[in-house]
């Protein structure tokens, strides 16, 4: 079985997004198609305000309809639900507040992927607006 593998980058208050959040979950999963958790090291509070789904390209490009939830330390999704079922596998999804996207109170976030394919990866970009 491969490893998952998986890198976070969380830039906080940065002055150059006025004062936006971001996290960047950049995730290559198992050769069972999941990437079983991933949590950040920090907690956020906020309002999920924009999410970028983005697939590698090429060879390690997910399998069309994959699912990825981003899951608060309740176990609620904060993208209820706009991350199931991706419609294609080559495009970047964008979703934004309006959609649907939800909030976090004093919590760390975790990454799941699941039903990606054999060692498929991609990049997925929270953006919070923080309260």
């Amino acid at each position: 079985m491969t490893a998952q593998v998986v890198t976070i980058t969380e830039t906080l208050n940065s002055k150059l997004l006025g004062g936006l959040q971001k996290v960047s979950w950049d995730w290559l999963c198992t050769d069972a198609g999941v990437v079983a958790s991933s949590v950040t090291t920090n907690e956020y509070t906020g309002i999920i305000v924009s999410m970028e789904m983005i697939p590698d390209p090429e060879t390690t490009t997910p399998t069309a309809a994959y699912t990825a939830t981003v899951s608060r330390s309740d176990g609620a999704d904060v993208l209820h639900g706009l991350g199931v079922g991706s419609a294609t596998a080559t495009d970047t999804v964008s979703k934004v507040f309006s959609d649907g996207l939800g909030a976090v109170i004093q919590s760390k976030l975790t990454l799941a992927i699941a039903a990606a394919g054999n060692a498929k990866g991609g990049i997925l970009n929270l953006y919070i607006m923080p309260a």
